[in-house]
């Protein structure tokens, strides 16, 4: 049986790699357009950062933040967004197959539906995004006073590798959840999109209602709030223990085996339109 489980995600992995490097031919075949589009993207994502900077021309911390560990979450937040968007980022658009009966087309095929429709349409422009935030996140790694040591080393790959990871399952558990309501793409974006601009700020900057939700319920706060507090020497929100830094890749991992078990669950209630 793991087996075919390793058969199957190997099948999975080449499918998508098949499709979104098909993606990716056909936009290199028109190369300026691709230059204006990822600089486009790139330039709107780091708007959001201008209104940051813009706050902090007016306050010397935001919730005991100075700028330099501010964009530090930033950058954690949206370089993982950035590349969970890159790879999943489509899968905001089954609702619309669901309801024009498109997504049959998928399951005929032979290979796995959610392969396919992740690597659906696989937009190389999003890489502005992950540009920005790296570099937001490079530039504040200059600024930021942080001791140095092996082990806040390892956390930083760690996170963004955990980080990227957890966004992705929320990707697929939003796309699941459209099986069920199928005009439903803007509240999964509430919770993608409106998750990383959440992480962007201070968890002291929220009421501890809203932290307990994003640590417990929904852990967004492990892409970045609890391995960047051990990493910035703060305290942890809520009072939690200093090791649950170190757990954002089994978080990450719980997250992904729930979401595939949601879209299971989704793909196994599909009944198509009817027409």
């Amino acid at each position: 049986m793991a087996e075919g489980r390793f058969g199957r995600a190997a099948e999975g992995v080449r499918a998508y790699g098949l499709i979104a490097g098909m993606w990716v031919r056909s936009t290199m075949a028109y190369r300026a357009s691709f230059a204006m589009t990822t600089f486009g993207n790139f330039a709107a994502t780091f708007l959001d950062f201008v209104a940051i900077m813009l706050m902090f021309s007016r306050v010397d911390a935001l919730g005991g933040y100075p700028l330099p560990e501010v964009a530090f979450l930033y950058g954690l937040s949206a370089t993982s967004f950035g590349l969970a968007d890159l790879l999943t980022g489509s899968m905001d658009r089954l609702g619309r197959r669901v309801r024009d009966g498109t997504l049959d087309t998928l399951l005929v095929r032979p290979a796995p539906v959610l392969a396919q429709l992740a690597a659906d349409r696989f937009a190389l422009r999003r890489l502005g995004r992950v540009t920005q935030g790296a570099l937001v996140l490079g530039w504040s790694l200059t600024r930021v006073d942080i001791g140095w040591t092996a082990d806040r080393l390892l956390l930083m790959p760690v996170m963004l590798a955990s980080g990227c990871g957890i966004f992705c399952a929320v990707f697929v558990a939003g796309a699941a959840f459209q099986f069920v309501a199928q005009d439903a793409s803007e509240v999964q974006n509430a919770f993608t999109y409106g998750g990383t601009t959440l992480l962007q700020y201070p968890p002291t900057v929220f009421a501890k209602e809203l932290v307990r939700g994003v640590t417990f319920v929904l852990p967004l706060a492990f892409v970045n709030w609890l391995p960047a507090t051990y990493v910035l020497g703060r305290p942890y929100p809520l009072g939690l223990p200093e090791w649950t830094a170190f757990v954002s890749p089994l978080v990450a991992v719980a997250c992904c085996a729930l979401a595939g078990l949601a879209w299971r669950a989704g793909l196994r209630s599909y009944r198509s339109t009817g027409s």
